[in-house]
């Protein structure tokens, strides 16, 4: 990255500011403003998250915040209530008064002096969330959005439960989410009342987890927030980001779909970061892109950005399978719409072993039940694209393969590209009332080894409705649909395709109990691809600029970051664990004087030939030091099920300079409905 000293306008940078919300409380913000903003107003641009501005992501805020500030804006980070040195209490993500405390810090920023009223909201991940949110509120001074690696459908695509099937995500980031509203604020910042804000954040504590695992079906409370229940809400324009291997992807196109306001999409190879920092490569421009965004929508000069093709996507070149790559080969491509004129369907059907373009009804019936690690090569469902300390990404698909269905085509006589979404449509039945179906496509390279290219996950009892789900009768025939991932990828000539069908896919899902047996009917079944035809354009779509940013906060390392991933069996017992062990270091602050440490660990257990052997358990300590402060917060988390109910136990221990301040457990049945 290009770290940018000199830029068009000198800025000053204010620490803390407190907003006034409606109801006496106040949220703390960090701005970075131009020096004479208050003769020359400029626009406002916010970004508003929980995730504490004094600390844990000041180095971030400082290389973004400043970079725009310098190019005239206001830059506004904002805590949300309850979080950092906010006031209040955070009780779980996104509620409305979230939403509403949002809509009232824009309205605020457009009546200050150095702001002509204009304002942009941006963020990734639960900054991209609520800016979706936000803008449904409709706030009159907010002109337009960029929402990164986020979703318009909390139930559908975010990290409760994918297809209807539960994702051991759930703990792992809700584990450390429980443990950040744990944290106390700064009282460097909010001065002596530290101590009681803190005590009054404890005192509020309970584990959302349970109140997410409770709400297994799409009800009422994962529909709040979902702006894809009402795309007509967002009326100011809309730049949704995403990449190929977060979790998040399938948002960007159906947004593109259903939203009816000024919109534009881009898909690069990224996981859970932002565009100019994020692995795979290629990082791009991301901030000079905002720039021009912001410029178009907040200042109203043409930059070209909205004559453009709605969807910029990268292309993905096959590469050998690995769990991390530096960069990810390929070439952008435009599409000027959504759903594409450009992209159509072929179809593949099933059959013993092989997928066959010549469509027929018969053939005999397949059976599988999956040993419960299948699954063990998919890599994390959300990478955060970490770089050298985070091999996250699928490897070698074999392993996997070996206890799944599988179906491969004959040798490609040319390149096949495909953008979009593969679908399954299978006509299967089971033995058992609950069931789980995981559809994987994939790339097999003329040496044998297997590249992951998508995915899908569908709960059986979700085939018609993840509001309405229904048990499945044993032995009856039912016609499925299953939408894998969206991506962008090319096959080369020579390689085959590969689906494999499996009933687990474990860590990645928690498993369900019954330990289904599915038949599928060959013949009647087929997958279909997107795939788009190469044009003579393509080799002028350009790309980005190298990526850009202001210098970052100083630290001084006093343990470097790092990520084990280990893949253990019990021969004994039977028992395979997958353990992930990350550990962000221990940092010193330069401008704050704060020791920060952050150390996970999650690790899943199971026996291949019991699904109710299943264990996930999830630990996170967030530490922060000062001769002035010294707060240590240690939680965990354990899921475990029987045939009815799961349970979950949490606990939480506080230390105040070392002396336990607070210990509580939970410990939690919860039916378990159709999942």
């Amino acid at each position: 990255m290009r770290v940018i000293e000199k830029l068009p306008h000198k800025i000053r940078v204010v620490e803390n500011i407190f907003i006034p919300l409606k109801g006496g409380d106040r949220v703390a913000a960090k701005l970075w403003i131009p020096e004479d903003a208050e003769k020359n107003p400029v626009p406002a641009v916010m970004e508003y998250i929980p995730y504490r501005k004094r600390d844990f992501t000041a180095r971030r805020d400082s290389q973004t915040h400043g970079y725009l500030a310098g190019h005239g804006y206001a830059s506004i980070r904002v805590d949300c209530r309850g979080g950092g040195d906010s006031d209040g209490i955070m009780h779980d993500e996104y509620l409305m008064q979230e939403m509403q405390d949002g809509a009232e810090v824009i309205g605020w920023l457009a009546q200050q002096p150095w702001c002509t009223g204009k304002v942009g909201q941006f963020g990734g991940s639960w900054g991209g969330f609520n800016s979706l949110q936000v803008a449904s509120l409709r706030p009159p001074a907010l002109k337009a959005i960029v929402t990164v690696v986020s979703t318009d459908d909390r139930y559908a695509d975010d990290m409760h439960y994918m297809g209807g099937a539960l994702l051991n995500d759930i703990l792992s980031w809700g584990q450390q989410f429980f443990a950040q509203r744990a944290r106390p604020p700064d009282p460097a910042i909010v001065g002596e009342r530290w101590r009681k804000m803190w005590n009054d954040r404890l005192n509020a504590m309970h584990p959302q987890i349970g109140d997410w695992i409770a709400h297994q079906r799409r009800d009422a409370f994962w529909k709040h927030g979902s702006i894809c229940e009402d795309y007509a809400s967002i009326q100011c324009a809309v730049y949704a980001i995403g990449g190929w291997v977060d979790g998040y992807s399938n948002a960007v196109f159906r947004m593109m779909q259903g939203l009816t306001c000024p919109k534009k999409a881009l898909l690069g190879p990224w996981g859970h970061g932002r565009p100019h920092f994020a692995y795979p490569g290629p990082m791009i421009g991301y901030l000079q892109e905002q720039l021009r965004w912001w410029d178009h929508w907040l200042k109203g000069k043409d930059t070209g950005i909205m004559a453009e093709p709605m969807v910029k996507a990268w292309m993905q070149d096959s590469v050998p399978p690995k769990s991390f790559y530096d960069v990810r080969p390929g070439k952008w491509v435009n599409e000027p719409s959504w759903p594409s004129p450009n992209i159509k369907d072929r179809a593949y059907t099933l059959t013993p072993g092989a997928l066959s373009e010549t469509r027929s009804d018969k053939g005999p019936v397949l059976s599988i039940r999956s040993p419960e690690t299948v699954g063990v090569a998919s890599g994390e469902w959300c990478p955060f694209g970490l770089g050298g300390v985070g091999p996250e990404l699928p490897t070698d698909q074999r392993q996997d393969d070996g206890g799944s269905l599988v179906f491969d085509s004959e040798p490609l006589a040319e390149p096949l590209e495909i953008l979009g979404a593969a679908v399954a449509e299978l006509t299967l039945s089971s033995d058992k009332p609950r069931a789980n179906l995981i559809a994987r496509l994939s790339d097999i390279q003329p040496d044998g080894t297997v590249l992951r290219v998508t995915y899908g996950v569908l709960n059986l009892t979700h085939r018609e409705s993840h509001e309405h789900p229904t048990a499945l009768e044993p032995g009856k025939s039912y016609k499925v649909r299953l939408q894998l991932n969206e991506v962008g990828h090319v096959f080369p000539r020579g390689h085959r395709l590969r689906v494999a069908i499996s009933t687990a896919y474990w860590p990645i899902l928690y498993p369900s109990p019954d330990g289904a047996t599915l038949s599928i009917a060959m013949g009647l079944s087929r997958v279909t691809l997107p795939v788009r035809a190469p044009r003579a354009e393509d080799a002028k779509v350009p790309g980005f600029e190298e990526p850009e940013g202001t210098p970052m906060i100083p630290v001084e390392t006093l343990r470097p970051a790092e990520i084990v991933r280990k893949l253990t069996q019990d021969i004994s017992s039977g028992v395979t664990e997958y353990a992930i062990y990350r550990d962000d270091g221990r940092i010193k602050m330069a401008h704050s004087g704060s020791i920060l440490e952050t150390v996970k660990a999650n690790i899943f257990r199971v026996r291949a030939d019991d699904p109710l052997s299943a264990e996930s358990v999830v630990t996170c300590t967030f530490k922060m030091e000062r001769p002035d402060w010294d707060a240590e917060i240690r939680s965990g988390v354990t899921l475990t099920g029987d045939a009815t109910h799961f349970r979950l136990v949490t606990n939480l221990d506080v230390f105040d300079a070392g002396v336990r301040i607070d210990s509580k457990t939970w410990d939690q049945r919860i039916k378990r409905d159709l999942v």
